[in-house]
């Protein structure tokens, strides 16, 4: 039976009642059962046929039981589906998408994808809350953690890479699982830097910000999308149709499934748009097809379809008849999205136990890689690589960390499957290196609670400052190379974990300062979920590595790239703040009149406070163990019209003793436009793997297309429009040391 047919001959034989309960998506919660064998009211619901899905099933036994309970219940036979958060990674938590971001490389990022979806396959589950795709360029949003980073076209290829590795070549497929793409949109950034907070920015922005990750996930075949907390331009997601049906849907042909964020649907009231039969109303008028938690569809929607809604005061009517056919809107999609994975033909597809989980050990291989190549070397003045038989002593507060590692909203990982960097270290070189703490991770101990609001991770010595310094400093002057794990803890980033101050901990800036002044050779290991200003740290230390969270093998790859057993490739995705005031920051700025110099200068943009010589780490920034020489670019022509294609190549050479891995970069710049345009924007990259003392050539086609730009009076008359005439194309390491090659469209 063709897929149409069976949506609708169940979508003619179903009631009202029984349509709405499709739209109703719970969390497992307790279970069947609760206390002394009581039935929950999860159970309760599935016996009256009124869930269509369930999220957070912590097996495949518990998931089978809940569908042969739901089968029960349904009158019709409906099955529900199973979903679950697997943001990076499953039972095997690979480094944080920020992290994953930082390699650049598309193939690894859709293998982690794709094992993550083995995996939650093998626990029944069938839908995925990932790819995270919003663009932020706010550290003090804890949620960048989750995303992609600050950049457009590289958060679209990301996009389009994780969907791949989630989905295979279609849904149905064992051992894959249904994208759902979160959270549309501009859910990233907050006025505030504070979560959930709203977002008021140009359509412009969002036109070529923020939306094109979603469309590149839509055109790689996402089969669902969750809708963001906040508001955009005064109109909070949950009940925005324009962006919704009309912008997604109808614009880019979107025509998978749309599913609320937590309780999203009741906060609409909170939004101030109404009370709950209002809001119901709005949700579901603007697209959204479940409900999340808040059961306000359940609670609201027989009354709608009985009265109708007659809202003049908040400028909205709609009929009984209306409603109805917005409730089977929503319902065929629904059932469409099960009968895309299969579950009309079998309730029970995914459930069986086949296939098997992959190798746990494959999956440990895999995440020790992804940390390895999601690592950025910000700084090495001739001290890294170590040798083996180096004195180390190792200290921190994360030199022996296990929980940490694993990062934010790793809800199937297990801290006991982490190996911490101490014992990394003794596996890797046979030397166990000698460990102090030096510092807590926060002076604060009520912050300290707040870190620990999900379970204890962040614990305490209990000994003065003096004396955990102390120890640290001889230590320290024992040993040949200090290396200092520093950073936040997983609960510094992710959602409600805003920062003020995005930086690191003032107890392990002291820590770092008293090692430098030791005066032996210092190693600073940053574990963090979010960019921190770096600040005096930099010029502190000998080499600095940007760790990130890095999962179940995070420290194992740390220590690849330490001891030389690997070499760092990796790249920033986001910017780093110079100063924690320094923020929002994209390299990808727009121009100003006043533009300003490396340094300060008296009416020009730029910073009062802030020292000239404070290091920068730009976009796209990142060091090897081997020097990467670039030669002049070249164009394949200096002028072109708009339907050809112009060649950009420039050599690159390798002139170190180690192979390296090189991410060539291309940015543009628009000097003559009708609008302000960024700087420069990237349109395109290459990795390249180069062997000691060779050159590899990288080419990059250059099209009309890649130089067009929104003009936006609103989102319905927005207007792609590209200009004739002068373009700069920049070719480099990062998007600040490039060099500039002139290209001119002549029509």
């Amino acid at each position: 039976m063709k897929i149409p047919d069976a949506v609708e001959n169940l979508i003619s034989a179903m009631t009202l009642d029984e349509k709405i309960g499709q739209l109703n998506l719970l969390p497992a919660g307790e279970g069947l059962l609760t206390g002394a064998q009581q039935p929950t009211s999860l159970s309760m619901r599935l016996d009256a046929g009124q869930v269509g899905a369930i999220f957070g099933t912590k097996s495949l036994a518990s998931a089978r039981a809940m569908q042969e309970r739901a089968l029960a219940g349904s009158r019709l036979g409906i099955p529900l589906f199973f979903a679950e958060d697997v943001i990076h990674g499953h039972r095997t938590v690979f480094p944080l998408n920020i992290a994953l971001a930082c390699s650049w490389d598309m193939p690894l990022i859709e293998n982690t994808a794709a094992f993550a979806a083995a995996e939650a396959a093998a626990e029944g589950l069938h839908q995925v809350y990932g790819p995270m795709l919003d663009i932020s360029r706010d550290p003090r949003w804890g949620r960048v953690a989750e995303g992609p980073g600050e950049d457009a076209l590289l958060a679209s290829r990301i996009a389009q890479a994780a969907t791949r590795g989630l989905q295979g070549l279609g849904l149905g497929i064992p051992g894959r699982v249904a994208a759902c793409l979160k959270h549309y949109v501009a859910y990233g950034a907050p006025q505030s830097g504070r979560d959930y907070d709203n977002v008021s920015l140009a359509w412009e922005d969002l036109l070529e910000t923020y939306l094109p990750p979603f469309v590149a996930g839509v055109d790689a075949g996402a089969a669902s999308v969750m809708v963001s907390f906040n508001a955009v331009n005064k109109q909070p997601m949950h009940a925005n149709g324009q962006l919704i049906e009309d912008w997604l849907r109808g614009r880019h042909g979107f025509n998978g499934l749309v599913v609320s964020d937590y309780t999203g649907v009741k906060e609409l009231v909170a939004h101030g748009l109404g009370p709950a039969p209002l809001a119901v109303a709005r949700a579901l008028h603007a697209g959204v097809d479940m409900d999340m938690v808040g059961e306000d569809y359940l609670r609201e929607l027989p009354g709608l379809l009985r009265d109708g809604l007659d809202a003049p005061e908040a400028g909205m009517t709609l009929s009984a008849t209306t409603l109805t056919s917005l409730v089977d809107r929503a319902c065929r999609r629904v059932l469409t999205f099960k009968a895309r994975l299969g579950l009309l033909d079998d309730p029970f597809r995914g459930l069986a136990g086949t296939p098997k989980a992959p190798s746990r050990a494959s999956g440990r291989k895999l995440a020790q890689q992804a940390a390895a190549r999601s690592a950025v070397l910000l700084k090495n003045n001739g001290l890294l690589p170590l040798a083996p038989q180096t004195k180390v002593a190792l200290i921190g507060p994360f030199a022996s960390d296990r929980a940490n590692m694993l990062g934010t909203w790793a809800v199937s990982g297990r801290a006991e499957d982490v190996v911490p960097l101490d014992a990394a270290i003794a596996a890797l070189t046979g030397q166990k290196p000698q460990v102090a703490w030096g510092a807590n991770v926060v002076d604060e101990p009520w912050l300290e609670r707040r870190l620990n609001v999900h379970g204890t991770t962040v614990t305490r010595d209990p000994r003065s400052k003096a004396k955990q310094l102390a120890e640290a400093v001889a230590l320290a002057r024992a040993s040949d190379v200090i290396i200092a794990a520093v950073g936040e803890a997983k609960e510094h980033a992710g959602e409600s974990s805003s920062m003020l101050s995005p930086e690191l901990p003032a107890a392990q800036r002291r820590l770092i300062a008293a090692l430098a002044k030791t005066g032996k050779p210092l190693l600073v290991v940053v574990f963090a979920g979010r960019p921190l200003a770096i600040g005096e740290v930099a010029a502190q230390a000998d080499a600095l590595l940007y760790a990130w969270h890095g999962g179940v093998a995070g420290p194992e790859g740390i220590a690849d790239l330490i001891f030389g057993t690997a070499s760092p490739s990796g790249r920033l995705a986001i910017s780093l703040p110079r100063h924690p005031g320094e923020v929002p920051l994209t390299y990808a700025c727009d121009t100003t009149g006043r533009p300003g110099n490396a340094g300060f200068t008296k009416f020009l943009t730029g910073w009062l406070d802030l020292p000239d010589d404070m290091p920068s780490f730009p976009f796209g920034f990142g060091l090897g163990y081997s020097e990467v020489r670039y030669l002049a670019p070249r164009l394949s022509s200096a002028t072109a019209k708009a339907d050809q294609t112009v060649d950009l190549r420039i050599s690159v050479e390798n002139t170190g003793t180690r192979p390296t891995v090189e991410t060539v970069q291309l940015y543009a710049s628009d000097p003559v436009a009708r609008i302000t345009r960024p700087g420069r924007k990237l349109i395109d990259f290459r990795q390249v793997s180069i062997p000691p003392g060779q050159r590899r050539m990288v080419s990059f086609r250059v099209t009309a297309d890649q130089f067009r730009y929104p003009i936006a009076p609103s989102l319905e008359t927005a207007e792609w429009v590209r200009d004739p005439g002068l373009i700069r194309l920049h070719v480099g390491p990062n998007s600040r040391d490039t060099q500039m090659v002139e290209l001119t469209w002549l029509d």
